[in-house]
This record gives structure tokens, sequence and C-alpha cells, in this order.
């Protein structure tokens, strides 16, 4: 198993985005020329929201597109044993909060990732049970010594370091949290490089935690710019054409597009030829912004 292991992980709640699969053919282009393998996984955690149309349409886009990827698609809806196995390995304590509840207590302004209070932490066990007779459903949250922030470095953005508070690591579902799944998975499947999208390198904190808590080997990560709007807003279906379904009755093939979008990082659009010479340090940092004729 290679140590730079490589992986793109959707979430099937719809079509693949413009941005979505620029950072696809980013994270092929990080495992190949490294000569790792890359590994596709579905994060299928969000019952309400996943289908199995959406998963196939984006597996083939990204076929479409020219990405190959090494065994079999993984899907996190299948590793609820494992999730539970690690989440009980973890000191933690049911938590009855809303998000609401969390962001007024917090006092975080709007669009803001609240910090959580610890409302929860140290109820008691009438407190705990006046709230579940009430029909609130705790989620589990992971209790954090205070302590430092973690400090790591992210390929592209350099040094960082961010604060972890008590995260959910099972939701009141039932359903193991984004954030404890994603740490599990990268683990046991030997992902020894992180490529993403720059939006979650603040995630990335609480999840170099629970690789240390859970004794797992940290990966290393890349954060790669955005495609963003014209709005200079994250990139969505509101702006127009911005699916291979949209370019295609636009009149545009998915080579076309994959060229569009390897050209919007300086590479050629010939996959082959951009894998023999990409150099990741030769990236921008700066995120793309489409203009309204891009999407037309």
């Amino acid at each position: 198993m290679a140590a730079h292991d490589g992986r793109y992980a959707p979430s099937p709640s719809g079509p693949l985005h413009l941005g979505n699969l620029r950072t696809a053919l980013l994270a092929w282009l990080f495992a190949r020329s490294a000569g790792a393998r890359f590994l596709v996984r579905i994060e299928d955690l969000d019952r309400g929201r996943s289908r199995r149309e959406h998963e196939a349409r984006q597996l083939a886009d990204l076929a479409a597109i020219g990405l190959d990827w090494d065994g079999e698609v993984v899907r996190q809806s299948e590793r609820a044993e494992l999730y539970d196995a690690a989440i009980a390995r973890l000191d933690t304590y049911p938590c009855y909060c809303t998000r609401a509840e969390i962001r007024e207590a917090s006092q975080a302004p709007h669009g803001a990732l609240p910090r959580y209070p610890g409302t929860c932490r140290e109820l008691t066990a009438a407190q705990r049970a006046e709230r579940e007779a009430a029909g609130r459903r705790p989620a589990l949250r992971l209790r954090v010594a205070p302590g430092p922030a973690v400090a790591f470095t992210a390929r592209l953005l350099g040094p960082q370091r961010g604060p972890v508070d008590d995260l959910v690591v099972r939701r009141n579902d039932g359903t193991a949290a984004y954030n404890l799944a994603v740490v599990v998975d990268d683990a046991d499947q030997g992902v020894g490089e992180v490529v993403r999208g720059a939006d979650l390198v603040d995630a990335t904190p609480s999840q170099l935690h629970l690789h240390d808590l859970l004794g797992l080997p940290r990966p290393t990560y890349a954060h790669v710019p955005l495609v963003l709007g014209p709005d200079g807003s994250r990139l969505a279906k509101r702006h127009g054409s911005v699916t291979l379904a949209d370019r295609a009755a636009a009149g545009e093939t998915p080579e076309r597009v994959r060229a569009r979008l390897l050209a919007s990082v300086g590479l050629p659009g010939d996959l082959e030829e951009a894998l023999r010479i990409f150099d990741p340090g030769s990236l921008p940092c700066e995120p793309t912004m489409l203009t309204p004729e891009d999407l037309r």
C-alpha cells in the first residue's frame, strides 16, 4: 500500500458541479503523480438526502472526464460497525441541544461556525431524564480536554492552527457524524493524503484530534482552491450551467469541460499530459471565479 494513497469522497445528494469535478481531478493527479492508489468513497450518511441515482450519476461523471479508481467503491452507509467500535473507545456524553440553541448560546455571528458552549457537558442523570421525557433525542459529543489549538500544515495553504471543542461523533438519529466517519474511513482505507476543497480546512483540527485519540496515523492534507460563482459565493445550481449534464446541453463535451477545469489551474487538457507535468507546488492558491459567460 502506497504512503500517499488518495481518495475522492462525494456525498450523493445531487449531481457534481464544476468545482466538485475539478477537486476530483486534482485529487486524482495528486495520487497518481505519487504512484499511489486513488479510491472513491461515497459519503452517504445523510439518509434524508442521499440517493443511489445521484451516486450512479456522480460515478458516471467522474468516468466521463477520464478518471479511474482502484478497488470497489466504498459506502459509509455500510460501515456502521466500524464507526460504532471507534465511538465506544471515546469519552462521550449525550447532548440534547439543537443547532439554534447552540448558535444562540455561543453568540456566534450569522454564518460563522459556532463553538459548543458546553451546555450538556455536566448534566445530572435527572436533567438528562427530564430532556428525554420531553422527547429530545440526544446526540453524542466527544469530551475534549482543554488544551492548545491543533497545529498542522496544509499543502497550498501553509501552516494552520485551529481549536477543537466538544464535537458531535454520533447524531441524534443514531448515525455516525461526518468528522468521526471520515477519520475512521481514511485510516481503514490507508489514505495517506487527503485532497479536498479549501472550505474544509476548518474541520481539519477536529479530525486530527480524533486520529490522535483513536491512535490512528495522521494523513497529510492538501486543501485546493475552490471554484466560485460570478457573485463570489460557492458554486451552486443557481449560478447556471454548473453540472456535466448542463454543459452537455450547452453543447460542451466532457473532454472540453475537463480541459477548461485543468486550464484553470495551469494544466493541459489532456489528462495523461497533465499527469506527466503535474507539480503540486505550482498550483494556484486563489479560488477561480467563473463569469456568467462561463455558465451559459
